[in-house]
């Protein structure tokens, strides 16, 4: 099974296996990762699950099929602390290509 990176607010890692087919918001809230709340279910009426994909991952996020639309753009507006490479985490799906990922919640500490 693929796995994916994911870096809290204070800076520490977690890695969580992660089904294919599956969204990272689905795979990060049923892992626990408390930032990633997923209130609307995954139907891109609410940013709560706002991540911050590593830039060293963004382009392969997008090559995977997991492209940025206008929708998602319009309501990442309504997100706090948002940076170049956020994205809602109900509309990137993973898949093999994506094992590996590594993301961040909002505000978390990075160096990038």
């Amino acid at each position: 099974m693929s796995s994916i990176t994911v870096i809290a607010k204070d800076g520490s890692k977690r890695t969580i296996e992660a089904q294919e087919g599956w969204s990272l918001m689905e795979i990060a809230r049923d892992a626990g990762v408390a930032e990633i709340e997923g209130v609307c279910g995954g139907s891109m009426a609410c940013a709560t699950c706002h991540m911050v994909i590593h830039p060293d991952w963004a382009a392969r996020v997008e090559a995977a099929g997991n492209e940025k639309t206008g929708e998602e753009e319009d309501m990442l507006d309504l997100a706090h602390q948002v940076r170049e490479t956020s994205r809602l985490g109900c509309q990137i799906r993973m898949s093999d290509a994506l094992d590996g990922l590594v993301f961040a919640v909002p505000g978390a500490k990075t160096d990038w």
